[in-house]
Order: C-alpha cells, then structure tokens, then sequence
C-alpha cells in the first residue's frame, strides 16, 4: 500500500501533520455564531427560495397570452414553465456536490447572476424558442439556492435546533408558488403577460444583491481551508493542513466522485429513493393545481385570471399555519432530544410527517368532490388550506430526516431528492390538462388523492426500519461530527485502507481517524 506521506506536502510525515479543525466554542465556527447572524441568513436564504418559487409560477397567470402573442397551441405555451422546472433537477446534481468543494457562497453569488441576466432576454423575447431557452437556463441557475440551503442550514444549525429554521426555509417553496398566480393574475390583467418576467427581475435582483453582499460563506471545511493557509502563510509550516488536504485523490477525481454522489445516494440509499418519491408526488400535485385551478374556476366558473388567483389564498394560510407551528414542533423535538440524552435517532424527525401527511389526501378529495361547475367556489378553494398544511410539515421533515441521516452529505440528499421530484413536476404539467380532459375533474383530482394516501406508508416503514437501513449505509451519518477523542496512529492506516478498497467511500468517515491521530490545531 502506498505511503499517506507520499501524499502529503513535500518533506512532510505523519509526524509533521497537524489538522486545522474548530475548537470549542470557536467563534468562525458557522454553528457558534450568534442567533441573530444566524437567523439573518436564514431568512435571506428563505427569501430567495421563495423568490425562485414564485418565479416558477408567476408566468402561469397568463399562459393564454403567450400562445396569441407568439401564435402557438396552449400545450407549447406551457412548455416554459415545464422546461423551468426540467432545470431544478439538473441543476442541483452539479451545484450541490461542487458547493461541497468549492463552498455554499461561490455557488450562491454566481449562479443567482446567470439567473437574473437571463431573465431579460425572456421578458423582450420575439419567439417562443428563445423564451424556452431562457426559461430552461434560468431553471438550471436558479436551482442552486433551493439545493444548497439544507446544506446552508446544516452547516449554520445544530441538530436540536435545526426544526424552526428548516420550517422557515421549507415554506418557501410552497408559498412562492401560491402567491404567484395571485400576484401574476391581476398584474397580466392589467399590463400584460411580459411584465411578469419584470416582476420576476426585481425580485431576482433584490435576492442576489442579499446573498452575493450580505451572507458569508458557511461551510466548515471552507473556513477551515483558509485557516489552514493563514497557518502556513504565518507560520511557514506546511503541515498545518485541512481533511480535504489530506485527501489522496486530486481535485478532478474529487469532482468526479462528488458529481455522481447525488446519483448514488438516490440509487442505492432507499431513504433517499422513497423519500424522494413522495415529495415528487407532493411537488407534482403543487404544480397540477397550476393547472388544475384554472380550469376550474377559470374554463367552468368563467373568473378571470385575478380572481383566478385569489383562489390560492388558502393553500397559502396553509402552508403558513404550518410553518407557524414548526416552535410546537421543535419543542416535541428538544423533549425527544432529552430523551436520548442528546442523540435521538434521525427517525424522531419522521414524527410530525406520519400525523400530517393525512390532510393532503383528505384536501385533495375534498377538492375533487366539490368541484362541479354547478356548485360554489367556496369548496374547491377551502380544499387547498388542508393540502397547504400538510405539504410544509411533510416537506419540512422530509429534509430534516435527510438532512440528520446524511449531514455531512446533506446538499448532495436533497440534491438527489430535488432531480426526481423536479422531472416530475415538469412532466405534470404538460399532461395535467388532457388528464382533467379525459378522466373528468373529479376522478383527475381523486387519482392524485389516492397517489398522496398510498405514498402515507412510508414514513411508517422508515419509522419501523429506519434505524436497521442507516446502520447497513455506507453514506449514513455515523456520529456526532465535533466529537474528537484520543486514538493511535493506527487509525490513520485503517482509514487510508477504507478508500483504496472503495474510492467512493465518503470523506467524513475518515475525519474522526485522521483527527485523532493527529495534533488538532482550532486556532489561528
């Protein structure tokens, strides 16, 4: 077997290596930085997540305006909306592994920048090509901030304090889409279905300037990465070194690695797989009322594309009830948390998921039933309050379990979970409209309710099994990541033979190997 040494800077040994990691309490540490700080970020993150939810909806308020504009059949009209929805998929199977490179703020900034630009060309834009074009870049860039915030959030949040924070992430991709038909609806009415892209612009813009000016970077080996070369740079000693330094591979076979590790995780961790299955029924079914909903208050009600939207309101106050019950939630969690004496197993997350993923069935069926041209409107619109509800707490533990089962993996999970639930929703959108055709609104909408009543089961399976498939994973967190203890050198040589056998193995299995080997250095 080859020497580590070899792979360390010239004239070092094992000896010669000290790990530059966070000490105790050490203030560049992302989760010791005050609440506020903390906070702030959270809430810009939160903001441009809503943002590039609201622009994937905003332009289905006129739709009909495109098709005349450009004289093409509605189906192509609505291809820019499903193509915006292609490119949250793609996107996050790049940006979310190469933010575990390069770190969260270079992918934030720049790929908020390709978003705004592109916006321009698809608000003057002559042709229907050139508008799907746009549209489908700008799905790809604006994928990154909704990937990379789990990730953002585990790197800023312990555990036992990660429930509201995630909460108040997790309803932005379901308020966004509400308050887009709403606010795109009396906006088309008035000027036109161009000014949509406007709108989405200002708001993009207003995103970027936040992130890119406003948020520093908070991934951990980032910092450390820095701190290592001020160490080296003050010191002149080359041993001052981070994990990833320490690392055999070079940089293009880590990139390498990383880029399939979405496709991994989501193919051969089944926590991935399902969970990923049913948020792409849920982030379908968001869409299908995108929609569902004109056709039936617009095509059998006759209300104009504004009232249209109002409609929306309810599956708003939804999702908003719910995230403001996410403290209720966190307060179960922190009593879970003292249960097991500070380490509950990531199944307590799935808690909040098994008692409410019932309401959006019962929402759903609701709206089926109720949705006969004859009756009042009253029905099919309360219907969204009960789907609203149910989406952000199913959402919102979804990505907690990820995030707790895969932490130092977490962007690369929901990366995974993101690229299925995204084609999924794009595909819903192209057929909902022949579906509603041929099966009749009840049965269309009843469909989906006993799609959303059968993926139920799973939080129970993975409540049952849960525990037994993480233990088997080879990508399951194993442990807490701050732990350091003493080891002998013999740690390092298990570690080094754990990645020649298998070069996939993760990176932060052999941290705790390598720092306890080792000398830890935590300040400057």
């Amino acid at each position: 077997m080859e020497d580590k040494a070899n792979k360390l800077p010239q004239g070092e040994t094992h000896q010669d290596i000290k790990v530059v990691g966070f000490a105790d309490n050490d203030p560049e540490n992302p989760k010791n930085w005050s609440k506020a700080r903390k906070w702030y970020i959270t809430m810009v993150i939160s903001w441009t997540c809503f943002v590039v939810a609201f622009c994937s909806s905003v332009i289905t308020s006129d739709i009909g305006g495109v098709s005349e504009s450009f004289h093409v059949s509605h189906e192509a009209a609505l291809v820019p909306v499903s193509v915006f929805v292609v490119g949250f998929g793609i996107g996050p199977m790049a940006f979310a592994p190469l933010s575990e490179v390069v770190g969260r703020r270079l992918i934030y900034g720049s790929t908020l920048l390709v978003a705004v630009i592109f916006i321009i060309p698809g608000a003057v834009s002559k042709n229907i090509g050139t508008l799907i074009v746009c549209r489908l870049i700008d799905g790809i860039a604006f994928s990154a901030p909704m990937t990379l915030v789990g990730g953002t959030l585990a790197d800023l949040w312990r555990n036992e304090e990660r429930g509201v924070p995630m909460a108040a992430f997790s309803a932005a991709p379901f308020v966004g889409p509400a308050i887009g038909p709403l606010a795109g609806g009396f906006l088309s009415d008035a000027a036109g279905w161009r000014w949509l892209y406007w709108l989405q612009l200002i708001l993009a813009f207003v995103a970027w300037v936040l992130i890119t000016f406003t948020v520093p970077e908070t991934y951990a080996p980032t910092i450390l990465a820095r701190r290592a070369a001020k160490l080296r740079k003050q010191t002149g000693d080359a041993g001052h070194v981070t994990e990833a330094e320490l690392d055999p591979r070079s940089f293009s076979q880590r990139i390498g690695i990383f880029l399939i590790r979405p496709f991994q995780l989501l193919f051969t961790e089944i926590i991935v797989l399902l969970l990923s299955l049913y948020l792409s029924v849920l982030y379908g079914l968001l869409y299908m009322f995108f929609v569902a909903y004109p056709i039936i208050f617009e095509v059998r009600k006759g209300y104009s594309a504004g009232i249209s939207g109002l409609m929306f309101i309810p599956l708003a106050l939804g999702v908003l009830c719910s995230a403001l019950s996410a403290p209720l939630v966190n307060k179960h969690y922190l009593t879970m948390v003292k249960k097991y004496n500070g380490k509950p197993p990531a199944e307590v997350r799935l808690i909040p998921m098994m008692i409410s993923c019932w309401f959006v069935p019962i929402g759903l069926f609701i709206f089926a039933w109720t949705s006969y041209e004859r009756l009042i409107w009253v029905g099919p619109c309360l219907a969204g309050f009960p789907v609203g509800f149910g989406f952000i707490f199913l959402y919102n533990s979804a990505n907690n379990y990820l995030v707790d089962s895969y932490q130092h993996q977490a962007a690369s999970a929901l990366a995974a979970k993101t690229f299925i639930r995204s084609f999924w929703g794009a595909g819903v959108v192209l057929f909902t409209e022949q579906m509603y055709g041929r099966m009749g609104d009840q049965w269309a909408s009843s469909f989906l309710a006993f799609l959303s009543l059968a993926c139920c089961g799973i939080p129970f399976l993975f409540w049952t099994y849960g525990a037994r498939i993480r233990k088997r994973s080879k990508y399951a967190y194993g442990g807490d990541d701050e732990e350091t203890t003493s080891a002998s050198d013999s740690d390092v040589e298990k570690a080094n033979q754990r990645r020649e056998v298998d070069p996939n193995v993760p990176l932060h299995t052999d941290m705790d190997d390598l720092v306890r080997a080792r000398s830890y250095v935590s300040n400057p």
